[in-house]
């Protein structure tokens, strides 16, 4: 029997991979960090090109929050790592994070990142995962779309204020159209919270307040 995809607070597989710095066992091995893992179709292909040069170029915008990168591929790892030799030697960007090899496809199904239109070779997916290794977000883009890695980071950035404030972040947070770079507190479950909120908080009405953090 197949194993279930795993989904939104889920822990991540322990799995043990294969990647250009040796052997790694997730989660444990970022245990305590915030960690992201994203796969891309193939080596030596000009849209992941873009994408791991972006990466790497945020990759210490990532270390500020704490928050490791790993890719993957179904490529084998000789591949990966004359690819980045490749990136390293023509566009002068050294990746510095691992990328797993992870020849049979074995993670890559297990993970729901093979798409059964697309032959054996990985989508474009995302995996957020926190410090105690549970699956915090995941996306899904099509080969032919380069990612926005720089809505990944907002995505781990606004992940750790939720959780360190009890809050929600609203659409483009933090240049949200309505509240700028504040917060949503949760809406009140009975009365009494919800006419102290209104007290203690910007509202536009009792199910909707928000305040600022830091």
């Amino acid at each position: 029997m197949n194993e279930e995809t795993p989904r939104i607070g889920d822990p991540f597989p322990s799995v043990e991979v294969q990647t250009t710095h040796g052997k790694i066992k997730l989660p444990d091995h970022f245990r305590g960090k915030w960690w992201v893992l994203f796969s891309h179709p193939a080596d030596f292909t000009p849209v992941c090109t873009t994408e791991f040069v972006a990466f790497q170029r945020r990759y210490e915008e990532f270390k500020k929050l704490n928050c490791e990168l790993i890719g993957l591929s179904v490529d084998q790892v000789f591949s990966h790592i004359k690819w980045i030799e490749w990136i390293k030697e023509k566009l002068g960007v050294e990746i510095q994070f691992p990328i797993i090899a992870d020849e049979l496809g074995e993670l890559a199904r297990r993970l729901g990142m093979i798409h059964p239109k697309k032959g054996r070779n990985t989508v474009r997916a995302v995996f957020v995962v926190d410090p105690e290794g549970i699956i915090r977000a995941i996306l899904y883009y099509p080969q032919e779309v380069g990612r926005n890695i720089d809505e990944i980071l907002r995505l781990v950035r606004a992940l750790q204020v939720a959780d360190k404030y009890n809050v929600a972040t609203p659409a483009n947070w933090p240049n949200n159209e309505l509240i700028g770079d504040k917060v949503i507190v949760p809406p009140a479950m009975d009365v009494k919270t919800a006419e102290e909120n209104r007290r203690k908080y910007e509202c536009f009405d009792w199910w909707f307040c928000y305040k600022s953090v830091e």
